[in-house]
């Protein structure tokens, strides 16, 4: 579970790693989701945005019936972000969790999908 919402297979996790405007609301957030990330803001996946001071996040996810925003400041220090560049950086579930709690998710690596078991003829 992320943030009260069930994990799923299939689940994408975008941080936007360019700052944004955070007096942007979930309207003005959903648009850059589909213009900036070339992605769907309804289909289900998590979308994180930073602002310019290193303290604050914003996230936008779909639970199904509407559409939620997140906000968090921290009281003191600051989340550990991507490199500022075009386009967004996709983190793994526990990664989005690290980075919610304001640890740095960036010693935990992406963990990539379990290798096949080969099949044993019957």
């Amino acid at each position: 579970m992320i943030l009260g919402i069930p994990s799923r297979p299939g689940l994408r996790v975008m941080v936007a790693s360019k700052p944004v405007d955070f007096r942007k609301g979930m309207d003005g957030l959903a648009a850059m989701v589909t213009q900036a990330l070339a992605s769907d803001p309804f289909a289900g996946d998590v979308f994180v945005f930073r602002a310019k001071r290193a303290d604050r996040i914003k996230m936008l996810l779909w639970d199904g019936s509407g559409l939620c925003l997140v906000t968090k400041r921290l009281e003191a220090g600051g989340f550990t972000w991507p490199p500022v560049q075009d386009g967004a950086v996709s983190l793994s579930t526990s990664q989005l969790r690290m980075l919610f709690a304001g640890m740095d998710w960036t010693q935990i690596p992406a963990r990539s999908a379990p290798p096949m078991r080969p099949t044993i003829p019957p």
